[in-house]
């Protein structure tokens, strides 16, 4: 990791040479970036609350666990990964008390750690937002006989499912294996949340995963709401009964469980949906880390990310959560995630073309 020094004196100190610049970051570039940030957050969390108007439901965060706990547990994993870099950037440098005080005041200013604050508390609340909006779904009439056809179509009247099936064979084995994929997801995602904000030099550059990832919820909303559905494993049951037993098929029970409980007594405040199959936000989340890790230019870490994310994508099919069509929107969701997410850190400011123009002349001068 490059030590203090070039954190201070990164790509992004390209404002003018007498603008006073801040662990990184330009001070109006500070401002900008969370200022964008926050008009995102703002922007859906509205739509959220006209819609729960709308259907009559109120906002929900049951036992606090989408957004109380995970804000949490979420700020004390950042901070502890803060104090990690730290140390390596210490150990790498000066290994000496002073040199400790030195990385951490140069890498840690109070205006950086509060713009990366400030992004973790704003994909957090687009994320109850989403799992609120992803609940109010329920509402809608699923169109999987349409994602059904579909996929029938595209591999040539057959099942996708059922060739995985073939291919892989349905034994425990197999599927404890793609369960354990398949349920290593969320954490996946909450590591990468804070990881890139705690270790990208570049404050600004960190900041572009909590952003992305707050778009990939975004965009994870308006496909679900554009083409509702439940899945194949509900709606194709027939495909999955070779299937062993297996803690997925329990969550996948619970689910649809859930999803009745909710429709029959919506406005009880113990109900919450967890269904909703178009896009494959499994799919987009962990085609966005890969693109990520490509954008931080961590080859290796590209690599076996991207075998994960096959991985991911077959276990959805193998055990009928998604549609081929939905892997196939989570990998174009995650593209419009990162291109989203990094001009929402670098928004294309009247302010910002006119320096660019700038500064391309400067440089053929």
């Amino acid at each position: 990791m490059p030590g203090v020094g070039s954190a201070q004196l990164e790509t992004e100190t390209s404002g003018a040479p007498s603008e006073r610049v801040i662990a990184g970051v330009p001070r109006r570039a500070w401002l900008t970036s969370g200022i964008a940030l926050w008009i995102v957050v703002v922007a859906f969390g509205v739509v959220t609350l006209l819609w729960s108007a709308h259907v009559g439901v109120g906002l929900r965060d049951p036992s606090g666990r989408l957004f109380r706990h995970k804000l949490l547990n979420a700020i004390l994993a950042f901070l502890g990964l803060a104090v990690v870099d730290v140390l390596v950037r210490t150990l790498r440098t000066d290994r000496s008390v002073a040199g400790l005080r030195r990385q951490f005041r140069g890498r840690w200013d109070p205006r950086r750690l509060g713009l990366l604050l400030a992004g973790l508390v704003g994909y957090h609340v687009v994320y109850v937002c989403y799992r609120n909006m992803k609940s109010w779904d329920a509402f809608n009439t699923p169109r999987d006989q349409d994602l059904l056809a579909f996929d029938r179509h595209i591999f040539g009247g057959h099942s996708p499912a059922s060739l995985i099936h073939d291919l892989l064979g349905q034994s425990a084995t197999m599927a404890s294996f793609l369960g354990h994929v398949y349920e290593s997801f969320p954490a996946l995602v909450s590591l990468a949340v804070v990881a890139a904000p705690a270790f990208i030099t570049a404050t600004r550059r960190g900041l572009v995963t909590p952003a992305a990832a707050m778009w990939a919820w975004i965009l994870g909303t308006i496909s679900y709401y554009a083409v509702p559905s439940l899945g194949p494993c509900y709606s194709a049951a027939a495909d999955f009964a070779g299937l062993p037993h297996t803690s997925i098929t329990d969550t996948q029970a619970s689910y649809l469980s859930e999803r009745a409980a909710f429709l029959a007594h919506p406005s009880d405040p113990s109900t919450f949906v967890s269904i909703s199959a178009f896009a494959s936000l499994h799919v987009g989340l962990t085609c966005l880390i890969t693109l990520l890790a490509a954008y931080y230019r961590k080859r290796i870490l590209t690599l076996v990310l991207a075998v994960y994310l096959v991985l991911v994508a077959i276990s959805t099919i193998y055990f009928g959560w998604h549609f081929f069509a939905d892997v196939l929107a989570g990998v174009v969701l995650a593209a419009l995630s990162l291109a989203l997410g990094h001009l929402t850190v670098y928004p294309r400011t009247p302010l910002s073309l006119r320096r660019r123009r700038q500064a391309e002349v400067t440089a053929t001068a």
